[in-house]
């Protein structure tokens, strides 16, 4: 996996190949005007990510912002990782339906979609995804994914 040192979204996109920009800035764009407030875009790991700060959720088991999505440039694809989406969720039910309602079979892992193209992706199912997990949803879900009682 690519990993950038960039300390800022701006920067990391500043680095990118104009081509790579483009992509990457066009999946980033459906991403922020699909979020919903109280996360927070910045640089994580080496990549574009939004994240719930540590000021509103402290309590994660790295000690780290919890993660909701991230965005990347690798080698010779892209990556999107949409940590509200786990196998088998009715959420990524929605997204491979939605790709193959737009002729595409989604190259997914659990949580990550490979891409070459931004229209290889069914963004608009994507956006709808991401603005249907508020914070205090995605709080509610990690804690139950970890046992964590209210």
């Amino acid at each position: 996996m690519v990993s950038s040192a960039a300390k800022t979204v701006d920067a990391y996109l500043a680095e990118l190949p104009p081509e790579r920009r483009a992509v990457v800035a066009t999946v980033r764009d459906v991403v922020n005007a699909h979020l919903p407030p109280g996360y927070e875009e910045t640089m994580t790991w080496g990549m574009i990510s939004w994240e719930i700060p540590l000021s509103r959720y402290p309590v994660t088991y790295n000690k780290q912002p919890l993660g909701f999505a991230a965005l990347a440039a690798q080698k010779n694809s892209y990556s999107l990782y949409l940590m509200a989406v786990d196998g088998g969720s009715e959420g990524e039910r929605q997204l491979r339906e939605a790709a193959a309602a737009l002729g595409r079979k989604l190259d997914m892992g659990k949580c990550c979609i490979r891409f070459k193209q931004p229209d290889h992706l069914p963004l608009q199912a994507i956006g709808a995804l991401i603005a249907s997990v508020p914070v205090e949803a995605y709080i509610a879900q990690y804690e139950a994914a970890r046992g964590i009682a209210r």
